[in-house]
């Protein structure tokens, strides 16, 4: 349906939220349950903080009128309110369900069109988690910046507190409470293609060593494309397999997206480790079959940088026009917001970053001029000055 019509066909059914549920409403609604049969309608327990401070409770309306899902519900009230342009609003989400792909796309609209409201989405449950379309979802909302996330403890915590009809109990957690909010939480990171923290701060670490407990450093490879109005169209994480290096993966993938040749991309790829010169050589050769596209890499750290052909690799890519750098705190940053689930939590830097980032540039740096320097001796080298001499032309003739 189209968006205004949406918003003009809901409007004579604008409700105003529930203050609180009863407990029995709310035990059963949000068990936390992968599988949960028989729960077919949906809650949402919102806040709104901003010019004014709101809280309540809305459900799916089935009637009177048209079916109107928990999330349009809040969005058909909270326009009605009327949202100054000057003030920022942050509304956080409680919802039994996670949006079908439908409601995503709406609640994407109207994060597009109102920058100025940020959304925080806490699920209890994710609703058809294996089907491509809901996960495309839920990467669309985050992708707008959006929190996504599943329900721990102290969400149910917080809610039974706030948006239950309590009698003053304290709330007492139901069985498999915590084993199912980390299956779900597993679920939902692999549907968002997200890194765990531990695992971004290990793979992603710029120190020269690996410290005790001693682990293997491995391929990852994170990657964002950019349309030119500046919106992210599509996002991953990628690692090494059998006989197919994270580079080569991301080629195919960026290949089955099937941009449009007539508009232009800017593509950008954290790595952990720098490409090896086969890598190197398959890059350019996709991306100058690809004018409309932007290609900047920025890797962690260098891959045996110290060897002729990996600098070789480097120097190659930037010939080309790829842009190479490495990854500072800035970039760092930008990878944790965009590709692990951190839960709200900011960045947590590790000790010596900055100085070990600029001592890999440096490296970096006197890689490309070393080799820019060499290969123009070699072009010297082969120039033929003056006439060639009688024997030379017999030695080129067939």
């Amino acid at each position: 349906m189209d968006p205004q019509r949406l918003r003009h066909s809901q409007r004579p059914w604008i409700r105003n939220p529930v203050e609180r549920l009863t407990p029995g409403i709310f035990a059963f609604h949000f068990r936390n349950l992968r599988f949960a049969s028989g729960r077919n309608r949906s809650y949402i327990c919102f806040q709104v903080a901003g010019e004014y401070t709101l809280r309540g409770v809305f459900q799916n309306q089935v009637t009177p009128g048209p079916r109107c899902h928990a999330e349009l519900c809040f969005l058909s009230w909270f326009r009605s309110k009327g949202l100054s342009p000057d003030k920022h609003y942050c509304v956080t989400w409680f919802i039994s369900w996670s949006p079908c792909r439908e409601c995503a796309d709406q609640v994407a609209q109207f994060l597009e069109e109102n920058r100025n409201v940020s959304l925080s989405l806490k699920a209890a449950r994710l609703y058809y988690f294996w089907k491509l379309e809901f996960q495309e979802g839920l990467r669309r909302l985050r992708d707008l910046g959006a929190q996504v996330g599943i329900m721990s403890f102290r969400d149910f915590q917080h809610c039974w507190e706030n948006f239950v009809y309590n009698g003053r109990m304290t709330f007492k957690p139901w069985k498999k409470l915590h084993k199912n909010y980390q299956r779900l939480a597993e679920i939902l990171r692999n549907a968002m293609n997200l890194l765990k923290e531990n695992i971004f701060i290990r793979q992603f670490g710029n120190q020269h060593r690996v410290s005790a407990p001693y682990y293997r450093r491995k391929t990852y490879l994170c990657y964002w494309v950019k349309g030119s109005d500046g919106s992210v169209l599509d996002k991953g994480c990628l690692q090494n397999k059998k006989k197919r290096h994270a580079e080569i993966r991301f080629i195919d993938k960026i290949k089955s997206l099937a941009l449009d040749p007539h508009q232009c991309y800017t593509v950008i790829c954290y790595v952990t480790w720098s490409p090896c010169f086969t890598c190197a050589q398959e890059l350019v050769d996709f991306i100058s079959h690809q004018h409309h596209l932007s290609l900047q890499i920025f890797a962690s750290r260098l891959y045996f940088h110290w060897l002729w052909s990996y600098q070789r690799g480097l120097w190659y890519l930037w010939e080309n026009q790829v842009s190479v750098a490495v990854m500072k705190r800035p970039e760092f940053e930008d990878c944790w917001e965009k590709f692990v689930d951190h839960q709200g939590r900011c960045f947590p830097s590790w000790d010596k970053l900055d100085q070990y980032s600029e001592s890999i540039s440096r490296r970096l740096r006197t890689i490309l001029t070393h080799w820019s320097q060499k290969n123009l001796e070699d072009s010297f080298r082969g120039l033929q000055l003056g006439a060639p001499s009688p024997a030379s032309s017999r030695s080129d003739s067939r």
